[in-house]
This record gives structure tokens, sequence and C-alpha cells, in this order.
């Protein structure tokens, strides 16, 4: 199993991101993402930024959207990365919910074929082929080519996908999938609708199923769980109907959250998270995490991709993870 780390906005400012990408390198972990929003600080800024601070972990993106973002760009983008960090770059494209691309007065809910000619697009692109495609959603002509030979011509693109059929075509053309296992214990629904995917591919080679779970850790639990609140408070209101029935709640149970969100009153917001609602994550001290994350492997998930609040102490909980989480299963995987 693979480990990834996403680090959010709102865990401090560039600068200090950029560390705690540096210090999740020195921890071991093999990844490093960071969730794409349209109204939050640009990861493409970010991840430039940890291209040059950084020597082996992977850099990448979570759920940059091909509607703001044009393919011809995000081809563009992803290749100058590439040659930044040395053959390190990777990209989730996709959205976390429809409702963020909305916001904008975007309907995107045409994004099963949009993020099919996307993927197809940008492979072409990074091939150096001059991709002259016309269809509902592209109108390209033969003027669409990249002036540059990227260091790479197949660069690893992940799609974040959720719903059964996303998740399907997740596995059908993707290298690899990064659904939100928001809660983990939807993790085996998510694996077996990428995995119907699967079957259709028509490539071979390694498929990475990175199931993004919301992370926070702390050798005081009560802490962790504090901070966990205000992740499920933000987010909850968001997610699946089905997702959510895996650990009995349904979204109508989010509806007071929802209007404190909305009133601006996250403390509330965060008070009233139910203890069932914080099974959305894993949380806990370290030995918790591992159980948990046990599970997750035992559900087919390829690579823990953990994010969100992190712990209450950032720095703490990288520690945390590199000391106590991550040899548990490097050992397991050399036994």
């Amino acid at each position: 199993m693979n480990f990834g780390i996403r680090f959010i906005e709102n865990l401090g400012t560039v600068p200090e991101i950029v560390r705690f990408s540096q210090q999740a390198e020195q921890a071991g972990f093999d990844y490093v993402w960071y969730p794409h929003d349209i109204f939050m600080k640009n990861t493409w800024v970010v991840t430039a930024a940890v291209a040059q601070a950084t020597n082996r972990i992977k850099i990448g993106n979570v759920g940059t959207n091909p509607y703001t973002t044009n393919p011809a760009e995000i081809a563009s983008y992803l290749a100058t990365l590439d040659e930044l960090s040395g053959g390190r770059a990777v990209i989730g494209i996709g959205l976390h919910t429809y409702d963020m691309v909305e916001w904008a007065g975007v309907d995107c809910h045409d994004i099963l074929q949009v993020t099919r000619d996307t993927i197809s697009l940008i492979r072409r692109l990074l091939r150096g082929d001059v991709v002259d495609h016309h269809s509902p959603n592209f109108q390209w002509s033969e003027q669409c080519y990249l002036r540059f030979k990227p260091v790479r011509p197949q660069i690893p693109i992940y799609i974040c996908a959720f719903g059964e059929d996303f998740l399907a075509l997740s596995g059908e053309i993707g290298d690899g999938s990064l659904p939100m296992i928001t809660p983990p214990a939807s993790a085996s629904r998510m694996v077996t609708a990428i995995k119907k995917g699967q079957s259709k591919r028509t490539t071979d080679g390694p498929f990475d199923i990175a199931g993004c779970a919301w992370l926070s850790i702390s050798e005081d639990g009560q802490e962790a769980e504090n901070v966990m609140r205000s992740m499920i408070a933000y987010f909850g209101p968001y997610l699946e109907e089905d997702a959510l029935a895996t650990i009995g709640l349904k979204t109508a149970d989010f509806d007071d959250i929802r209007h404190l969100i909305l009133q601006k009153d996250y403390e509330k917001a965060q008070q009233a998270v139910s203890k069932d609602m914080l099974k959305l994550g894993l949380t806990g001290r370290p030995h918790d995490i591992i159980e948990q994350i046990e599970e997750l492997q035992d559900a087919g998930i390829t690579q823990v991709n953990l994010g969100g609040p992190i712990g209450p102490d950032v720095k703490n909980a990288i520690e945390l993870l590199g000391e106590k989480i991550l040899p548990h299963f490097t050992h397991s995987r050399h036994m």
C-alpha cells in the first residue's frame, strides 16, 4: 500500500504548506496532494513551489475541473510541473461536488462525457499530437498542440469521481481513481464500482485506487475528535446519500448544520456534529488510525490518501504518521 497526504489551504500560509510537504516527504509519504477549488488558493502555484522544495515525493491536485479550466491549460500546466519536478507530477481530474462549480454559474451535469473527452485531449497533447477535435463539449482546431515537448508523454491522470457511473468511468479510463471515502465504511462500495469500470479497460498497466479519507490524529483522542468536527460541519452536507447510508446517516441529518454554515455560525455547526457523524473520518490516536487503515486495505484501497484537518497540531500529526503509522504498513508489506 502507498500513502498520500492532502493539505487544504486552511492549514496555514502557502510557505507553511510547503514546509508541511517537505516534512511529509521526509516522513516517507509517496504522494502529496492539494484539493483544487475555484475560490480557494490556487494549487498550481502551490505545486510549483513544492516541486522546487522536494526531491522524491509525487505531487498532484485533487479535483481540477475541466469546466472552469480548459483541458489545454490543464495539459500545459501538467507537463510544465512535470518538467519542474523532474517527472513527479500527477493530477486528479474531476469534481468534489456539483455545487462548488455551480456557484460560478456552471452546469456540470454532463461531467461523464466531459471527463471522457478531457482525459483523451490531455493525453493526446502530452503525446505531441495535433488535436483537431470536434464534439459538443470542445471545438478544437489544427492549432491545438503543445509548443514544447513534455518530459514524459504519459503522466498519471487520476479521476476524482463520485456516484456509481462516475466511479466506473474512473476505473475504465483513468490511471487511478481518487474517490472520497467519506465515510471510510463506504470504501468497499467505491472499490466495487471502480472495478466494474476496470473490466472495460483497453490498456494494461497498474491502476491505483487512492481513497481520500479525512484524518485527525493526535495522542489525545478528544483533541483529534474536536478538530474533525470542523471538517464534517463544512463538507458533510455535500456528501452522497448512498455513502452516508453505510453508517446509518442521510443528507437530511445535516440540514441544521447546513443552515448554520449558511449563517456563518461555524461554532454552533461544529457543536451540532453527532457521534455518528464523526465516523465520516479516521479519527483518534495512532493505534486507532492503524486499525481503520487496515480495514481500508482489506476493502481494496491501494493508496490511502490522508487529509482534511490532519490533526490539532499539523507538524506533530505528520510526525506521528511518519513514526507510528507508515512503518507499521511498511513492515507488514515486507513480511
